[in-house]
């Protein structure tokens, strides 16, 4: 089974109310070879909701203490991700997930870029802390920009 980002399976939970959605997530879903799922969601947030970014590192460091996830606004938002983080984690043991299919730059499911925490649109290397905590515990976490890849090298 496959876990993949709800936003990109092309429900509208991103926190501007719109998604991402991919024809191949759709098809994996329709196929009953997925299961979507939304972190902040899980983690307590509606939609739409205030952007947020990591403070101060990555999801590994949020995980740590050492760094925070927080709203536009300043609003410290850090303990939500944890628990939307932990609420997947479980979800994805539960239906025995080999992998994971995430959102890009977001704070909890980026799995090579984040933005840096100015909300200026700057990007950093890192991971979400949903994807932090996926990796942890040996589950592996792919990008949407490589689907295709994954998918190939799957058949």
């Amino acid at each position: 089974m496959i876990l993949v980002s709800s936003c990109l399976a092309g429900l509208e939970v991103r926190y501007n109310g719109t998604h991402c959605l991919d024809k191949k997530i759709r098809q994996l879903l329709e196929e009953n070879q997925a299961i979507s799922v939304c972190p902040e969601l899980l983690g307590g947030f509606s939609t739409p909701r205030e952007p947020a970014e990591i403070v101060g590192g990555n999801g590994d460091d949020v995980l740590n203490g050492k760094a925070k996830v927080v709203g536009k606004s300043g609003r410290d938002v850090t303990e939500l991700y944890i628990q939307g983080a932990y609420a997947t984690l479980r979800k994805a043991q539960e239906v025995e997930a080999t992998v994971v299919i995430l959102k890009e730059f977001s704070p909890s499911c980026g799995s090579s870029m984040i933005y840096n925490g100015e909300f200026k649109g700057k990007k950093i290397v890192g991971n979400g802390v949903t994807t932090a905590l996926l990796k942890r515990n040996g589950i592996q976490v792919v990008a949407e920009d490589r689907i295709t890849e994954f998918l190939q090298e799957k058949i």
